[in-house]
C-alpha cells in the first residue's frame, strides 16, 4: 500500500481519499451510525420503563402491605 501513495502529494492521502471513500459509503456509513444511535435509544426507553416498572411495583407493594387490614 505504501509504493501505491509513494509518490503522490499529502492532500492525495489525507484529502482526497477520505472525501472519496465518504461519498462513496456515506450511505452505508449513515445507516450504521443511525442504526446504532437507534438501537441505544430503544435500550435506553427499554431501561426506564423496566425501572419505572419495577418503582411502580415496589410503591404498590409496599403500600398494600402496610394495608393489611382489608
Amino acid at each position: 500500500m505504501g509504493e501505491i501513495f509513494g509518490g503522490l502529494p499529502w492532500w492525495v492521502k489525507w484529502i482526497a481519499v477520505p472525501v472519496i471513500a465518504l461519498v462513496v459509503f456515506g450511505g452505508l456509513i449513515a445507516t450504521v451510525v443511525g442504526f446504532v444511535i437507534g438501537l441505544l435509544f430503544k435500550a435506553l426507553v427499554f431501561v426506564a420503563l423496566v425501572g419505572g416498572l419495577i418503582y411502580v411495583v415496589r410503591k404498590f407493594t409496599s403500600s398494600s402491605s402496610s394495608r393489611s387490614d382489608w
